[in-house]
């Protein structure tokens, strides 16, 4: 509280961007946690709040006959222009939020102070929710040819990795530390994901430090075991996600990429996947497209492929689709390395795992997934997304574009994931919200030091809780679909509205289909409910009622009643509890209203036999895989 001077301020209008409607008036409070602005114009009343380490820049803007503009971009996309009568308030709120959303130390993060009012108990439990170890025994591991090793258990081999790694069994521990002083920071090949089906295994690693023509003959070893852990193929792909002209680069500062003619029975093959910087910039370009005011069809469609940014998402999806491919339908074991191994990687190995599991595409699956490529294996949080005041070059939006490639993958496949749009909204918002410590620090032995597991909570319990709202209604369950080979041409990739605007009231649609259905089910169940309710009281009356109009299905009971939200969405009455996306429970001043209509129509006395029709056909396609024909 100490970087807050002026804690709040009367008479601040937040403008629209995106309508023509008269400027909201209201009053700008400033929390520890959050800037909170509450509309007195409103008729309901309206809040706006944005959690502090949600602020990507603020800029004052030139003086206007109106006040002194304050303009946030927020890095979950959020844009807030407030104009501030006074000039002295307008600096004070400058200046506080300068300090509150670029914390100098990791303890002065959110998650740090942010109570739920949990106990202890509930709290480590939910940090135990995610077990990796459970994973690799559902790819059969260990076995005959791979094995879970302590072998870094002190960090002594890679202070980047987790202290159990999974290595071939081929590999003694003389190789696995001669291979890690070879390898960039040590990052040695380790397992990423083994295909049961045919034991070709997907891989990852940071770049050799070969220069111009050292070799290492441990090195050399480790990915001869690898490729002899599937006997079933008699070479194995080594693939460098990097552009060719980046990785001759690294050669002539000792590092590089695998000659061929030192490895035996390797494919070796570049990917082409720009660098971080490259991505910012893009990003950065992109969003000015999303900013302009009144764009033409040719500015729009001239900014979009001037960012570069779909013609980015598309390469990280040829990486993910080749590899998938290479282990599916070659049946080759697959190496995978960016410089160090911890950004372009990540993306690529799990979009890879989750082409080819659908167990990846259910809700336990994507948090087992994030928590074991991303999270464990290193990637950088603390310095991708900004959380401490750092090097700014350091900032890349490495993990939006594996939440986009995702999104992506559901336009092409609707009904292969359990979760919706919303699942991965929220998990991009905690990413930056620091509310939770998951994704604190760069790495598991970071967050040890930081004794995270010990002083925060777990996102994942937290998502769980809210399942029914972020479930999509089309999943067709588990074992509908295996693998996915999407399609890759350009016409397949598009512009992620409500991800980019999702903050612009006016650029959504005017009715969802889904948010309808979700809808639906959820009035059904309350339905359900109520026959319950009812037929539990049929003993008091003096008969019963015909059997065929007590016929309800149970399915779904024990599912969340929590009612749906809208991401954003409105908010009425009383503060709402601080535990969502960088808001009390959404960044509360944006909602499709057309949903909130919805919600207000769907009576108890709403068609109970034509809804159950509806969901009754869905089930009936999730059984079988088939539509239903009516």
């Amino acid at each position: 509280m100490e970087h807050i001077t002026t804690p709040k301020v009367e008479n601040v209008k937040l403008l629209d961007r995106y309508t023509n409607r008269k400027a909201a008036n209201g009053t700008l409070y400033l929390t520890a946690t959050h800037l909170i602005y509450v509309d007195a114009s409103a008729e309901v009343r309206k809040e706006t709040w944005i959690l502090h380490h949600h602020i990507a820049t603020v800029e004052k803007m030139p003086l206007t006959t109106a006040g002194y503009p304050l303009l946030i971009h927020c890095k979950n996309f959020h844009v807030a222009h407030f104009v501030i009568g006074q000039e002295r308030d307008c600096h004070e709120v400058y200046t506080s939020l300068l300090k509150l959303s670029q914390p100098a130390k990791p303890e002065e993060l959110y998650a740090f102070s942010y109570n739920p009012k949990m106990s202890k108990e509930n709290r480590e439990t939910g940090w135990k929710l995610i077990d990796l170890k459970v994973d690799y025994q559902r790819m059969g591991i260990p076995n005959d040819y791979w094995e879970i090793t302590d072998v870094n258990k002190d960090y002594e081999i890679c202070n980047t990795y987790p202290p159990e790694i999974v290595v071939p069994r081929a590999a003694n521990k003389a190789v696995v530390i001669g291979s890690s002083r070879f390898r960039s920071r040590g990052r040695i090949p380790v397992l990423s994901y083994l295909y049961k089906e045919n034991n070709a295994a997907i891989c990852r690693c940071s770049q050799p430090l070969s220069g111009f023509s050292a070799r290492c003959l441990e090195d050399e070893q480790m990915l001869q075991a690898i490729r002899e852990a599937n006997p079933g193929s008699p070479f194995m792909y080594v693939v460098d996600t990097r552009p060719k002209l980046n990785a001759m680069a690294n050669r002539a500062a000792g590092k590089g990429y695998e000659n061929e003619d030192n490895y035996d029975n390797i494919r070796f093959k570049f990917i082409g996947i720009e660098n971080i910087h490259v991505m910012r910039n893009s990003l950065q370009k992109l969003l000015e497209v999303c900013e302009m005011k009144s764009p033409s069809m040719s500015d729009f469609l001239t900014g979009l492929e001037n960012s570069g940014w779909l013609r980015h998402i598309k390469a990280v999806m040829d990486a993910g689709v080749f590899l998938a491919k290479a282990v599916k339908d070659e049946k080759a074991s697959v190496l995978v390395h960016c410089s160090d191994g911890w950004d372009r990687t990540a993306q690529v190995c799990s979009l890879a795992s989750l082409l080819l599991d659908p167990f990846y595409r259910t809700f336990k699956g994507f948090m087992v997934l994030i928590e074991k490529e991303w999270i464990a294996m290193g990637h950088k949080f603390s310095h991708r997304c900004g959380h401490l005041d750092g090097d700014p070059k350091e900032v890349s939006p490495v993990f939006t574009q594996f939440v986009e490639c995702v999104w992506q993958l559901m336009q092409q496949f609707p009904c292969t994931f359990e979760f919706n749009e919303r699942f991965l909204l929220e998990i991009h918002d905690h990413v930056y919200s620091c509310q939770f410590g998951n994704f604190l620090g760069i790495c598991h032995k970071e967050r040890e030091d930081l004794k995270i597991f010990e002083k925060t909570h777990s996102l994942w319990p937290f998502l769980l809780q809210k399942k029914q709202e972020l479930r999509n209604p089309l999943y067709r369950g588990f074992t509908a679909y295996k693998e996915l080979q999407p399609n890759t041409l350009p016409f397949s990739f598009q512009f992620w509205c409500g991800m980019y605007n999702r903050f612009d009231k006016g650029m959504h649609p005017k009715q969802r289909v889904l948010d309808h259905l979700l809808s639906c089910m959820s009035q059904k169940m309350k339905l359900e409910d109520n026959a319950s309710e009812l037929e539990n009281k049929l003993p008091f009356l003096d008969g019963p009622l015909p059997s065929e109009a007590c016929s309800f299905s149970k399915v779904g009971r024990a599912a969340s009643k929590t009612p749906m939200l809208n991401t954003p969405q409105d908010y009425e009455g009383e503060p709402p509890p601080v535990l969502s996306n960088g808001a009390s429970a959404g960044d509360i001043d944006v909602v499709s209203d057309v949903d909130q209509k919805h919600k207000e129509n769907l009576s108890p006395h709403q068609d109970l036999h034509d809804l159950n029709d509806t969901v009754n056909m869905l089930n009936a396609e999730a059984k079988d895989g088939k539509p239903q024909h009516h």
